[in-house]
Order: structure tokens, then C-alpha cells, then sequence
């Protein structure tokens, strides 16, 4: 039985963790991808294709704009609770800020 259990557990730990790196790779770098698509509508001649490109340029930045004001918010936290002396919620926060910024790359 414990064999069984074991099995599960290395299972499940590793859909946990595939789970987790495509959720890593699905977390693209939204500055990068707005700006190759910003190019790409700059060097396309049809109106359709432009577009597209920047609808989903347009897509990115606005995703990287929400990640960064809320590393912002985050930063500002850490400042405030950081000055309190409340070290472990300055933590938190920033550890969040860090988070936030990553994604919005």
C-alpha cells in the first residue's frame, strides 16, 4: 500500500510541477511580445494585418502595464510596512513586486 501511496504522490507532484512550468512559459515576456508585434504592424502593408498586430501588441502592453502598477502597489507596501518595522509583511510584499515585475518583462 505504501508503494501505491508513494507512486500517487511522485504523480501528482509531478503534474504539480508541469502544471507550474507551463504556467511559467504561458507567462511570456509582454514587453518583448508587444514590441515584436508593434514591428511586425510597422512592416505590414495590409490594413487587416496591421490590425491584428497591434490588437495583440496592444494586448501585451496593457498586460504589462497591469503587472507593473501592480508591483508598484506592492513596492509601496513593502516601503510603508518596511519603515513600520513589520519585516515579514515588507517581505511579502516586495517578494509580490517581484513576482509582478517577472510577468510584466
Amino acid at each position: 500500500m505504501k508503494l501505491t501511496n508513494k507512486k500517487l504522490t511522485g504523480l501528482g507532484a509531478g503534474i504539480v510541477l508541469t502544471v507550474c512550468s507551463l504556467a511559467a512559459y504561458a507567462a511570456e515576456n509582454h514587453v518583448e511580445e508587444a514590441l515584436k508585434h508593434a514591428e511586425t504592424a510597422v512592416k505590414t502593408d495590409a490594413g487587416a494585418g496591421i490590425a491584428e498586430h497591434a490588437e495583440t501588441a496592444r494586448s501585451h502592453a496593457k498586460a504589462a502595464h497591469e503587472h507593473l502598477g501592480a508591483a508598484i502597489t506592492s513596492l509601496d507596501k513593502a516601503i510603508t510596512e518596511g519603515k513600520q518595522g513589520h519585516a515579514d509583511v515588507a517581505k511579502k510584499a516586495a517578494e509580490e513586486a517581484v513576482t509582478h515585475l517577472k510577468a510584466a518583462e
